[in-house]
């Protein structure tokens, strides 16, 4: 994954590092104490570094996001923060568009989020979803995934409680031009 380009200097995104955690966490922290986003133990973001970017501006980590891989096809945008002081700066845009593009290199052609901000993933291209985003089979399959992020994705019962009022959205990406050239490399 190459760093991102934002429009802003003062910042960039680049791939998360081990170092990255703690910072992480303190991005995370002031969203789990509103009860916006669920916490994460420490262990199970060493655990998931190489799914992060971060948004960095003078040494100082400013965002973060995660794409994590739930089946062939799909992919999930998670944990995407930006600090305060960086809101509506293009940090959370630039932020998505890397993970988009990471999710072209890994030949994913839907991203999945579970978010508060409808409105900002909406202008990004996703939109709400209903039941059945699966077919039967993969459902199945699905389903014997312990991951949160996957039953949050299939809406089941036993994790609303930690989601009620966020909305389940989902985007198709767009075949990239040079996708078949790199197949065939």
């Amino acid at each position: 994954m190459t760093p991102s380009h934002s429009a802003d200097p003062l910042f960039r995104v680049r791939p998360a590092r081990t170092a990255d955690v703690r910072g992480i966490l303190e991005l995370l922290d002031p969203w789990v104490q509103r009860r916006i986003l669920l916490g994460k133990e420490v262990v199970t973001l060493f655990e998931s570094v190489q799914e992060f970017v971060v948004a960095e501006a003078r040494g100082r980590l400013i965002g973060c996001g995660a794409l994590h891989v739930i089946w062939e096809d799909l992919g999930e945008v998670r944990t995407l923060i930006v600090a305060e002081d960086w809101l509506h700066h293009g940090v959370g845009g630039a932020i998505v568009d890397t993970l988009e593009e990471h999710a072209h290199e890994l030949g994913l052609s839907r991203l999945f989020c579970l978010t508060f901000e409808v409105d900002f993933f909406t202008r990004r291209g996703f939109a709400p979803i209903g039941e059945q985003v699966v077919d039967p089979d993969v459902y199945s399959q699905l389903l014997r995934s312990p991951d949160e992020g996957v039953a949050e994705f299939l809406d089941l019962a036993h994790v609303k409680p930690n989601t009620l009022g966020n909305t389940r959205m989902l985007k198709s990406l767009q075949a990239r031009p040079d996708a078949s050239a790199d197949a065939g490399a």
